[in-house]
């Protein structure tokens, strides 16, 4: 299997519903590194690389988040893995 980076921006209802630490937990869970954080505009931003099943069943979890959260729409872009992380964390932002 190869491995795979994907970048998303999710809106909705992502905010002050515990989404950062669930995608911390999801990612982590599904042996990804990356990151994740909140965005000025309300959304929630991630980079996440691993193995493709992997990163695709996060890719699948993004589109609903935790149970708290509505998630209305979820950007993706693939990208080239990189290998620059070392394990996934909650980074700065607003």
């Amino acid at each position: 299997m190869s491995q795979k980076r994907v970048h998303l921006v999710v809106r909705g209802r992502v905010t002050g519903v515990y989404f950062r630490a669930s995608a911390q937990r999801e990612a982590r869970q599904l042996g990804l590194t990356g990151w994740v954080k909140n965005r000025p505009d309300g959304s929630v931003e991630l980079v996440a690389e691993g193995e493709e099943d992997q990163v695709k069943d996060f890719l699948a979890w993004s589109q609903t988040g935790p149970t708290t959260a509505r998630v209305d729409r979820v950007e993706t872009r693939w990208q080239s893995y990189t290998g620059e992380f070392s394990d996934f964390r909650i980074a700065g932002g607003s």
